[in-house]
């Protein structure tokens, strides 16, 4: 067994090199802190040795309270708009940075905790965490990375052996999460907005130099920087829109440089279509509702580019603001280019035609307002294509419309050359059976509050392997039953 202090080999570059973008600081001590799950793929991934990380010592070290030898655990500052407001200073008001990790890849990883207790920038929470949303934060973001999504992963759920304040008291929790970086474009605002350009620099140069290296030292690396930026999260929430995903809260300290998925709290997926879809307790207005999230993405992008004015052109503003604004009004085309890929994709569809977005555009006016399952749907297109239409149409209650859309979309796939059901193969590779269903979810977690693990990880195992089909699995097939009512989701973590 390895000691404490060879668990780990953290390098921390962001403490070493951005002095003044972080509080120094430690979790708080807790009773009893265990793992209560360990992700052992991922530790293997990561070079870290999964039987020294269940260890007692191992577990002090997840919980935030006991450091790591060469370590500087740290809570990161950043700003953010938060559903259209500006707050000036938010910050790691419940997660700490415990270090950097050099995976099998030679990829740089973040090790970060969420729950650990407060930091300076709490606000006035109590900076913990409790475990259902823990283990819901768990299970959609290892489901997300099994769905092929850019994503922050799960490393370890501890649980705390103490008892935290909610509606009542509820078991504490810690998440031990990894992530290319926490990055966001709150961490350039809340620089910004004190005028620190030379901190904006600073941070923007080691941005380029641990996301984008290939822009090296370009007199327009600035620019090519949000341009990469820019074409990741357009990538990023197409994918989302293609599996029915709703993130619940883009607001900016939520939207990552690196284009990977961050925060899991008021997250789902939707059963029935419908553009309108919000599951967050408090997103009144539909800001981020299902169709709104490539508005609000490129709105995030346009906040990132505002930091970035005086790094542009330092004396001439108007000519950076004109750069900056051609860069963000391209997004909307370069998403719509990866959107219609993968809407392809699902549909079947290798080669591209004219007329492919008006068909893609056709089939979702169909399905709004018919409350057809978004995921079952899709699965069952590759029953049509291999000859079998009744899969798709028992979905529909009048089936004019759909029927009408089938033999368009059957004689746009009859012009790909290849036989149907090489095409229907090719969309079960990307159209999955199993996703997070709401009420899944919400049993497995439920569960475990009560001390029984048992359904998370059966749910866990089901979603590693989304796009296979398995006997013994239809419960997780299945939307919502009647009773199951309104689904709402709540910043927890």
């Amino acid at each position: 067994m390895k000691e404490r202090s060879d668990i780990f080999g953290f390098e921390n570059t962001y403490a070493a090199e951005l002095e003044g973008f972080y509080v120094p600081w430690r979790g708080a001590s807790v009773p009893e802190p265990r793992i209560v799950h360990l992700n052992r793929a991922l530790a293997d991934e990561l070079r870290l040795d999964a039987d020294a990380l269940l260890s007692d010592a191992g577990a002090r070290v997840l919980a935030g309270f006991e450091t790591a030898d060469g370590t500087t655990p740290l809570a990161q500052a950043y700003a953010g708009h938060q559903f259209g407001n500006f707050v000036p200073q938010l910050g790691d008001g419940r997660a700490l940075l415990l270090g950097e990790l050099i995976d099998r890849n030679g990829v740089r990883r973040d090790l970060q905790l969420k729950g650990s207790g407060r930091t300076p920038f709490s606000r006035g929470g109590d900076g913990k965490a409790t475990l259902g949303p823990v283990l819901r934060e768990y299970l959609i973001s290892e489901a997300m990375h099994a769905l092929g999504v850019p994503t922050t992963r799960a490393l370890a759920a501890l649980t705390t052996g103490e008892q935290v304040r909610r509606q009542g008291l509820e078991p504490g929790a810690i998440l031990a999460r990894v992530a290319s970086s926490h990055i966001r474009v709150g961490t350039f605002q809340f620089f910004a907005a004190r005028g620190e350009t030379a901190r904006v620099r600073h941070l923007a140069d080691y941005t380029i130099a641990r996301h984008f290296p290939e822009l090296g030292e370009a007199d327009d690396c600035y620019l090519r920087m949000l341009r990469a930026v820019r074409d990741r999260q357009a990538a990023l929430v197409a994918h989302w829109m293609s599996i029915g995903f709703v993130h619940g809260v883009m607001n900016t300290d939520n939207t990552t440089i690196s284009g990977e998925t961050l925060d899991y709290g008021p997250c789902a997926f939707m059963d029935g279509y419908d553009r309108g879809t919000v599951f967050s307790s408090i997103d009144h207005y539909g800001r981020y509702a299902y169709g709104n999230q490539p508005a609000i993405a490129q709105w995030n992008l346009a906040r990132l580019a505002e930091t970035l004015v005086p790094l542009i052109d330092p004396d001439d503003s108007d000519r950076a603001v004109s750069l900056l604004t051609t860069e963000v009004e391209a997004f909307r085309p370069v998403y719509l280019d990866h959107w219609l890929a993968r809407m392809r994709a699902k549909l079947g569809l290798a080669i591209a035609e004219a007329g492919d977005l008006d068909l893609v555009n056709g089939l979702f006016g169909t399905l709004e307002g018919r409350d057809v399952d978004f995921t079952v749907f899709f699965r069952r297109l590759a029953a049509v294509a291999r000859g079998d239409r009744a899969p798709v149409r028992a979905l529909f209650q009048e089936r004019t419309a759909i029927d009408a859309w089938l033999e368009r979309w059957l004689a746009r796939l009859g012009r790909e050359g290849e036989s149907a059901p090489s095409r229907a193969d090719a969309m079960d590779r990307v159209n999955p059976v199993y996703i997070p269903r709401n009420h899944k979810v919400q049993e497995a977690l439920d569960a475990a509050v009560d001390s029984d693990l048992e359904p998370f990880r059966r749910l866990l195992s089901v979603l590693e392997r989304p796009f296979e089909r398995r006997k013994g699995l239809e419960e997780f097939e299945a939307r919502a039953p009647d009773g199951f009512g309104r689904y709402t989701t709540y910043c927890g973590t």
